[in-house]
């Protein structure tokens, strides 16, 4: 292995002084202006229409910004934000069951085994209760109580009910409100929208941000976009494993494009793996579903104690003979323990040969105590639309057998490095929700997401935007200024590089490929050993794509292969960084989890001392060797303790 170059200069995160509950407060009130006359000369590009994009294009908007967003699909309403449908966590004690703005702080840096920034996750659990406000004065529909009062429901790594939820459909209801809000900023002509738009790359000028080159996903045609400020929002790198619960079209592009013009990219090996998916069923399969952790407040999980019953029907196994091996490790908290402690049990008894289901790749989720408890119209009404899902692509009835679930990639806490602005090292360029790292350290509590992506497009951005722009003179840099047409003509450039490869295998086949490798090697459970035959395979894998790619078509036209293989030569080169800094991270932690590192009992064992840094990569020229800058982590509030969901 070639030796990672390093530096020691910290990027500065900004994070306001003083106390940590007053820090937002104090930096809201101590940061820069800009008069609503003033505002409208202003540019913003957002990049995404999800829940951050939408969020923060409209809000942007309603304060007089001039707003371009783009997205790729060919409406916002078809984001991926509509996936994480279990529910939102807020910290609004509507359940008098001791929760706080402090509890849901502690939770989720304790939840991301304490590898989160202290200032960032107390200012979420801050503005969670003034999210669910917005949502409710927008319309959402979230489930209430008899009494009228919203609902709330449990979620994993918590003890409280502070979960609200639409159903099984609350991403959907979530984004539905943050498009009625998009929707009148463009009516209103505040926004323009560029729907089937893709980024292909970051303009940046003397330093800074200043705009985006984009394709035209139906004509083909390039062009370029400038702007004051330039807004990431567009999610997660998830699909870099091929068969994730991620939406076919979610990629890395955009921010390893940001990455490749200064943007340092942090924590990548940072992914989750969620255990409650539908298990896979074939090798002709191009992606996962996720079953709702909510589905966890009432389905108990289990699996045969004996390898010889792993065959028989769920019905046919007395309770005597079931393992429920969550309620059995981790008592305090059962079947709600944390994604990745949840996850690597259910790869442990699968490893024991106790699995279910073809391969024996599965465990069940079984709802027959809460539908005798409940009866079956309560579950009906909880969780109707996710037995629905199940039904559909399984054949199987849940409510008369147990379902089947396995883990699956899901979400990635690794993204775009910020500071406490939201703003990348590159200064202009800000970074929203998933797309950056800020918020979940090594792991992501359930009900979480949502949280971020609003909290980030609806309150934090239009509060902390302006500390950049105000330092700017509005309209300043055009697209006729001559880093555009560098730019633009170095996407044509790899635009046609893609096509005039003309190999003969399919770039579904390459991605597939490294989809397996990584999951194999920088999956639930990493190895030196292994990390370093993948990087070897990964390198090598990237040669072969350049040499024998096919892609057939123009890019003169609507050429969804030539889509997909510029995605998937980002993935080849950006698993190289996951698999990096997952080899120079020693110590387990949360869902990074090197098996030279872990207690006797099989949990994960961190090395505060050495390891609780933000790792924060930076391009170099060479793929190969990026170099390493960390951020320490500094706690005020909390102190380091092992990670004890017993």
């Amino acid at each position: 292995m070639t030796s990672i170059p390093r530096q020691s200069d910290t990027p500065d995160a900004r994070i306001p002084s003083g106390p940590l509950a007053s820090k937002w407060s104090r930096h809201k009130m101590d940061s820069r202006l800009i008069n609503p006359a003033n505002r409208r000369r202003y540019h913003v590009i957002v990049v995404g229409s999800g829940l951050a994009g939408a969020a923060a294009a409209a809000s942007l908007s309603e304060q007089g910004y001039k707003v371009s967003c783009f997205c790729y699909q060919d409406s916002p309403r078809r984001a991926h934000s509509i996936a994480a449908q279990g529910g939102i966590n807020a910290a609004k004690n509507y359940q008098n069951d001791g929760d706080s703005v402090h509890r849901l702080f502690y939770d989720t840096i304790k939840g991301g085994d304490f590898r989160a920034r202290e200032a960032n996750v107390y200012r979420l659990a801050e503005v969670s209760a003034n999210i669910i406000d917005q949502c409710v004065a927008q319309g959402v529909p979230f489930a209430r109580e008899y009494g009228g009062l919203l609902a709330n429901r449990s979620f994993g790594g918590a003890q409280v009910s502070r979960t609200f939820y639409a159903a099984g459909q609350t991403g959907q209801q979530l984004l539905l409100g943050a498009y009625q809000a998009l929707e009148k900023e463009i009516a209103a002509g505040g926004v323009k929208m560029f729907p089937r738009t893709e980024m292909l790359d970051l303009v940046v000028v003397d330093g800074h941000a200043k705009g985006i080159i984009t394709r035209n996903m139906v004509t083909g045609e390039l062009a370029a976009h400038a702007g004051d400020a330039v807004l990431l929002a567009t999610g997660g790198y998830g699909n870099v494993f091929f068969l994730s619960t991620n939406a076919m079209g979610c990629n890395v592009t955009a921010t390893w494009r940001a990455h490749k013009r200064g943007a340092l990219f942090a924590n990548p090996c940072y992914t989750q793996i969620h255990p409650t998916c539908i298990p896979v069923a074939g090798s002709y399969q191009s992606k996962l579903t996720l079953m709702s952790e909510s589905l966890r407040n009432d389905g108990r999980v289990w699996v045969p104690k004996r390898k010889e019953d792993c065959g028989k029907p769920a019905s046919e196994i007395p309770e005597e003979d079931r393992d429920y091996y969550l309620e059995r490790k981790y008592p305090s908290f059962g079947n709600l323990a944390p994604r990745d402690i949840s996850s690597r049990a259910a790869k442990e008894v699968c490893d024991e040969g106790r699995g279910v289901g073809p391969g024996g790749l599965g465990v069940y989720l079984d709802f027959a105590d809460a539908i005798k408890r409940l009866g079956e119209p309560a579950i009906r009404e909880r969780y109707g639309n996710l037995f629905q899902i199940y039904h559909e692509i399984t054949g199987e009835d849940a409510y008369r057998q147990p379902m089947r679930i396995f883990p699956a990639v899901h979400y990635t806490m690794g993204g775009l490095w910020v500071d406490y602005n939201l703003m990348s090292n590159v200064p202009g360029l800000h970074v929203l929700g998933e797309a950056n790292f800020s918020d979940h350290g090594a792991n992501r509590l359930g009900a979480s997401a949502l949280m971020q992506g609003l909290a980030d497009g609806y309150f934090v951005v239009p509060a902390t935007l302006p500390n950049y722009l105000a330092t700017q003179k509005p309209g300043a840099v055009t697209t006729g200024h001559a880093a555009f047409a560098d730019v633009l003509r170095e996407v044509d450039d790899r635009v046609s590089r893609l096509l005039a490869v003309n190999g003969k295998r399919t770039v579904t086949s390459f991605h597939r490929e490294l989809g397996l490798l990584m999951w194999d090697r920088c999956g639930m459970a990493r190895s030196r050993e292994g990390l370093q035959d993948a990087i070897a395979k990964i390198r090598a894998l990237r040669d072969e794509f350049w040499r024998d790619v096919k892609v057939p078509g123009t890019g003169a036209e609507f050429n969804q292969q030539l889509e997909m293989a510029g995605r998937v030569a980002d993935f080849l080169e950006f698993g190289e960084l996951m698999c990096l800094d997952a080899l120079e991270r020693e110590e387990s932690c949360g869902g990074h989890f090197r098996v030279e590192h872990q207690t006797g009992e099989g949990e994960a064992l961190r090395h505060d001392d050495d390891y609780s840094y933000v790792a924060a990569w930076e391009f170099t020229g060479d793929v190969t060797r990026p170099r390493l800058c960390k951020e320490w982590l500094a706690y005020e509030e909390v102190h380091f303790a092992t990670r004890s969901y017993k």
